[in-house]
């Protein structure tokens, strides 16, 4: 079999036909329900500003997270339907992933549209990593030793807020969070699908990568849609808690690792703009500014586009080093490699094609 050869075990209670149906679904539900979304975005005001933040020009519509967890949903419900993912103890946390990121797509929707105090955004936040931390989905070893429980609760805490709000933050420029997703979703995949009983969780990331490569499609600069808050957040929060399961965060000695390294560049983004603004003396809290590494990527003078390429290979380096540090067989890394490479030039192509379309 293909899976055994590249050193992946076929996933107990589906397979590899199930894993790519859900991508496929999720991939074109998306994509397909977008244009929808936005001309109905578009008519109703669901629109971001151009502010000092953002990098449009003009009113862009800020619902394109919707179809994203719409795409996810749908895939994970038709794949249920058609046959019922029976797995032992993963399911209930899948099942919470999608709750709480629920969640945080209604509270990053309407304050997109309306406004939320951050206390509120961060509660809600807040309440939903201790629903992970609820259905087992949590830090419980680091450096080889078992973590005291409430010290576990808090680094699970600060790891999916962490996560949720750095992904929000590169959601500045056009593709950038989308591709980033992307890329971090397919790697997860290709280590979970190593062990047998979290089929379920490698359905739930392989429909995320669908949804977000699907999004894509619409968001390369210049950008129809953008993700939201609600988008952003949704992405984030499950990427970070999907890192969190099963036998990835045991796969090592450095518990607190692996799961890093899948999604560092939006850590070491977060944490020079924290470090930066407290030593000139600055809020790290405060309104966003330009000072995120797109910011002075572009202020050097490069394209949006080039921008993002060049983040995309940052952030696909940081995850084959993840997948190589938790020796994973090299053919299944280089299967990621070419998939990842053949989904992000597909939507490049497409979208390109279709500006040109526009031109003439």
């Amino acid at each position: 079999m293909i899976w055994e050869r590249l050193g992946i075990a076929e996933p107990a209670g589906t397979g590899w036909l199930s894993v790519l149906f859900v991508f496929l679904v999720a991939l074109l539900t998306t994509w397909r329900f977008i244009p929808p979304v936005r001309r109905f975005a578009l008519k109703v005001g669901w629109a971001d500003q151009p502010n000092e933040r953002r990098l449009n020009k003009e009113p862009l519509p800020n619902a394109g997270g919707l179809a994203v967890y719409a795409g996810v949903v749908v895939a994970l419900v038709l794949a249920a339907a058609l046959r019922p993912i029976l797995v032992e103890g993963v399911l209930i946390q899948v099942l919470a992933i999608l709750l709480g990121g629920a969640w945080l797509v209604l509270v990053g929707f309407i304050d997109d549209q309306f406004g939320l105090p951050p206390l509120f955004r961060l509660l809600v936040q807040t309440l939903s990593a201790l629903l992970l931390v609820a259905v087992g989905v949590r830090f419980e070893t680091a450096f080889g030793t078992p973590l005291d429980p409430l010290l576990g609760v808090f680094l699970t805490w600060l790891w999916v807020v962490g996560i949720t709000n750095a992904l929000n933050l590169m959601d500045g420029l056009d593709g950038l969070a989308g591709g980033i997703a992307f890329i971090s979703a397919m790697s997860l995949l290709a280590v979970s699908a190593q062990f047998p009983y979290w089929a379920a969780g490698t359905l739930l990331l392989a429909a995320l990568a669908g949804g977000a490569l699907g999004f894509l499609r619409h968001n390369l600069h210049p950008s129809r849609i953008i993700l939201g808050d609600a988008g952003a957040y949704f992405l984030g929060y499950t990427l970070a808690a999907t890192a969190l399961l099963g036998n990835l965060k045991l796969t090592t000695f450095l518990g607190l690792l692996p799961p890093a390294l899948f999604l560092l560049l939006p850590i070491l983004d977060t944490a020079q703009v924290v470090v930066r603004r407290l030593l000139e003396g600055k809020n790290p809290l405060s309104t966003p500014g330009k000072d995120h590494l797109h910011h002075r990527l572009l202020a050097r003078g490069l394209s949006q586009r080039r921008v993002a390429f060049l983040l995309w290979g940052l952030a696909l380096l940081f995850n084959l080093l993840a997948m190589a540090y938790l020796r994973m067989p090299w053919e299944a890394i280089l299967a990621t490699l070419l998939a990842i490479l053949l989904g992000l030039g597909w939507v490049t192509y497409r979208r390109l094609r279709a500006l040109l379309r526009e031109v003439e």
